[in-house]
């Protein structure tokens, strides 16, 4: 019965808390996403059809905001990916985690590219 309360083990604290710091990424990245899109491709109910033009020459600074915001964000997901599979006791097996919905699984298991590379899984 003790094997099925590992997950609880004090030493898989910073291990959950970088699991969770990676899918509060995740969705900040689908949000940034969502919101560089919807820069570069306006609906049709946002155009007016006496809309203001910007200045000729003028910077597209909104757009150049989300793009760097998505880049930052693309980077700290491989920062944390990196920092999980390193503090990760095994590979290619998962190892329980509670991350506050009971057992959750995170793992690194060998892609099929041949540089051994490691790619992270999480099931929650």
């Amino acid at each position: 019965m003790a094997s099925n309360l590992d997950y609880l083990a004090p030493n898989l604290q910073p291990l959950e808390e970088k699991v969770q710091a990676y899918l509060k990424a995740e969705k900040d990245l689908a949000q940034a996403e969502i919101a560089a899109t919807s820069l570069t491709h306006p609906t049709a109910q946002e155009t007016e059809p006496f809309e203001q033009r910007p200045p000729t020459g003028s910077y597209p600074q909104q757009t150049e905001e989300a793009t760097n915001e998505l880049h930052n964000i693309q980077d700290d997901l491989q920062r944390l990916r990196q920092e999980i599979i390193g503090l990760l006791p095994v590979r290619d097996e998962w190892v329980k985690v509670n991350l506050g919905y009971g057992p959750s699984r995170v793992g690194a298991f060998r892609t099929a590219a041949p540089d051994e590379t490691y790619e992270l899984r999480v099931v929650i």
